[in-house]
């Protein structure tokens, strides 16, 4: 169970903090949720504490596993299905995995495809998603600015 001012990863919406612990009843049971404030968007989600485990929340990367993800980024093989619905469905199991690499790993395909054919708006925007989701962890791990992911990120496409 984690407590409200610590840093956790939701899978679809990246890091943020738990700002309080609140009781809602939703069809006649009472229930308990994280609300899980995320910097990047200015958003506010709410997370049933009973099923985090289920959902994939977890305790943001420790910043050497975060620089980890980064010195490795552009060492990271892509080989991308050529037919496009297999790629995203490909691409959302690794989103939705929460594991920091997958998602790293389906940022830098995406990047290339990007790069060499374009992307359809699906995918593009299955792109920003996936930034979003690793920049957001990676600023709060290790404590920087979401531009020096971004450039970091780009510096390694080159």
């Amino acid at each position: 169970m984690f407590a409200v001012g610590d840093y956790i990863a939701h899978p679809m919406h990246g890091a943020g903090v738990i700002d309080s612990l609140i009781t809602k009843k939703i069809n006649g049971a009472e229930r308990e949720y994280y609300v899980l404030r995320l910097p990047s968007e200015g958003m506010r989600v709410l997370v049933p504490v009973l099923g985090c485990e289920d959902i994939g929340v977890r305790p943001i990367i420790e910043s050497s596993g975060a620089k980890a993800v980064l010195d490795t980024f552009s060492d990271i093989e892509v080989s991308l299905t050529q037919n496009w619905n297999k790629r995203y469905r490909e691409n959302m199991v690794k989103i939705k995995s929460g594991d920091l690499y997958e998602v790293a790993s389906v940022v830098k395909g995406l990047m290339c495809r990007d790069k060499e054919r374009g992307l359809s708006s699906g995918e593009r925007k299955m792109l920003r998603s996936a930034k979003q989701i690793l920049i957001s962890e990676l600023v709060i791990s290790l404590d920087v600015s979401s531009a020096q992911i971004e450039s970091i990120l780009d510096a390694a496409m080159a």
